[in-house]
């Protein structure tokens, strides 16, 4: 089988300047970094913001598994598919993570004919947006040690008290090692103090610049993070110790959207690259508002399962930015199924019915999850060469028969478009239809604790939510702060309903374990961690780095 890297090198891309074209962007409209790639400028965005916006999409799953659903190649494939029917589409992605890149998954820019290029850059380096953010975070963990070393008096007229500051440091790259460290170690470097690392798609720099309206918001939430507290006891902000200006400086380039193609052609923005498991998932504001002025349809996608990525979307971006999906999509594979009904992974290529059976309550709690926010909904099911005719036939005629939804078998990643005109001329109707009745999960007043017991219940279906009495004390305090109405993001494995990545399927009654409460005053929600998980993640015991190379026409080998 030809590998993704290859299909993608082979691919004939047109200049990025026939692109913008496609879009009714001239060159002055866009800042080229390169042949193939390039910024929307800031005139640009600035000349859509009164346009009327187009249709919205959204692409979600069913819980990940190492068999993997295929949603980003799924986005890109129904993008491809929509154009290809007439429909103008426009694709919106989040930015690829060097974590997983040189982790556990590999790349994230689709998969066979359905990917966005040139892959190599966008899987790496790309235009540099999260080295601008991990320098903006780290320049404020640098100011703030430099305010403890000279004592600096902040904005509340007193210094920053060095046990009590919670920013930690960022790093693009999974290093366990890095969880907890010791700073200001040696002569010279006081006050020595423990902090630790976290993943850049988990800073809240990352998550401001994907929900901010432009530089002056940009600005206004840089200023608003909460770093530490002062000898008083009263709360510091990176605004107090004169952050926010610098900070903001380094973003000015970051801030603008990425344009891209795909392989069959479409326009792609992409920007922005929270992670959902400990983020809140969602490519930037700015891009899915320039995506939504320019074409009849934008087709993003949120991180991991419905669970996690799409419920945040619903309950933080949209409700931030005003925004209101027509259409959800959720992603299936036959494989998957049956490896939420108990099948092994090595098993996946035999034909069980027993087992898709039992995998098929993940898929019908997804859909059902969905559908508590108004959204129609439409399954596409993404084709593998071992699954069988009876076994897809099952899938499609469980959601006929017991979800009352269509289903459609998708080839995108052999066939490109033509593999998902189904798809697409279903996600048209169905939005052409104006039949979503968009709505969030939980109104601003409810109190945090009941937002956290909400989405576990409503969406996890646990039986409540275990705080810990540090995280009691914490969202009891926020409240006091008045930080009461902000939206919750959870943080928490994505392979599982439960916080045990090891529980399969569609579990419920269970309870969920809530250790710690952050707030993220700038970005504007409240963080709550569940069972173990980790902001800073580890490499598996065979990471995707040793796979990865240079061959000796200096081409980048393994990256898939």
């Amino acid at each position: 089988m030809t590998s993704d890297i290859d299909i993608a090198r082979a691919a004939t891309l047109r200049p990025i300047k026939d692109i913008a074209a496609d879009l009714g962007l001239g060159f002055a409209d866009i800042e080229p970094q390169g042949h193939r790639i390039a910024k929307l400028s800031a005139s640009a965005l600035h000349a859509l913001a009164d346009r009327p916006h187009g249709k919205l999409v959204l692409v979600t799953a069913i819980n990940p598994t190492p068999a993997g659903e295929g949603k980003t190649t799924t986005t890109i494939g129904l993008g491809d598919a929509l154009n290809r029917i007439g429909r103008k589409a426009v694709i919106a992605l989040r930015e690829p993570s060097l974590g997983p890149v040189f982790g556990r998954k590999g790349g994230a820019t689709g998969g066979g004919l359905s990917q966005v290029v040139p892959m190599e850059r966008i899987n790496l380096h790309f235009t540099g947006d999260f080295h601008a953010i991990t320098s903006a975070h780290n320049l404020l963990s640098a100011l703030i040690d430099n305010s403890l070393h000279y004592r600096l008096p902040t904005a509340t007229g007193l210094p920053l008290d060095g046990r009590h500051v919670t920013w930690r440091r960022v790093l693009d790259m999974n290093d366990r090692a890095l969880r907890q460290i010791a700073t200001g170690m040696g002569p010279g470097n006081a006050p020595a103090r423990e902090t630790g690392f976290d993943i850049t798609v988990a800073s809240e720099v990352m998550a401001i610049l994907c929900l901010a309206d432009d530089l002056a918001d940009l600005q206004a939430r840089l200023a608003r993070i909460r770093i530490g507290r002062d000898e008083a006891g009263t709360p510091v902000t990176a605004g107090d110790i004169d952050a926010a200006g610098a900070m903001t400086a380094l973003l000015v380039d970051a801030m603008l959207p990425n344009l891209v193609q795909s392989i069959g052609g479409s326009p792609a923005l992409i920007h922005g690259g929270p992670f959902a498991n400990i983020a809140h998932g969602c490519n930037s504001v700015v891009a899915t508002r320039a995506a939504l002025a320019l074409g009849d349809f934008t087709v993003t996608e949120a991180g991991f399962g419905a669970d996690l990525g799409a419920e945040k979307f619903c309950n933080i971006k949209c409700r931030s930015a005003g925004l209101a999906p027509s259409v959800a999509v959720v992603v299936a594979t036959v494989r998957a199924l049956k490896y939420h009904g108990g099948a092994a992974l090595a098993d996946l290529g035999r034909e069980d019915a027993g087992m898709l059976t039992a995998g098929l309550g993940n898929l019908t709690r997804h859909v059902e999850n969905m559908a508590r926010f108004g959204i129609p909904v439409v399954v596409a099911l993404n084709a593998f060469a071992t699954d069988s005719a009876a076994e897809q036939a099952a899938v499609i005629a469980h959601c006929r028969d017991v979800l009352g939804i269509e289903a459609h078998l998708c080839t995108h990643w052999a066939n490109g478009a033509a593999g998902a005109e189904d798809l697409a001329r279903s996600v048209a109707t169905l939005a052409d239809a104006g039949s979503a009745d968009f709505r969030f999960l939980y109104p601003d007043a409810m109190p945090l604790a009941d937002k956290l017991r909400t989405v576990a219940r409503e969406i996890y279906r646990a039986s409540d939510i275990a705080l810990t009495a540090a995280a009691t004390r914490q969202l009891t305090a926020f409240e006091a702060q008045g930080f009461g109405a902000l939206p919750v993001c959870m943080a928490k494995t994505p392979y599982s309903f439960t916080a045990d990545e090891t529980v399969r399927g569609a579990t419920s009654g269970h309870l969920l374990p809530i250790r710690e409460v952050r707030l993220s005053a700038g970005a504007g929600f409240v963080v709550a961690l569940c069972g173990d998980i980790n902001t800073m993640p580890g490499l598996p015991k065979v990471p995707a780095a040793q796979r990865i190379g240079v061959d000796a026409a200096g081409n980048i080998t393994g990256l898939d």
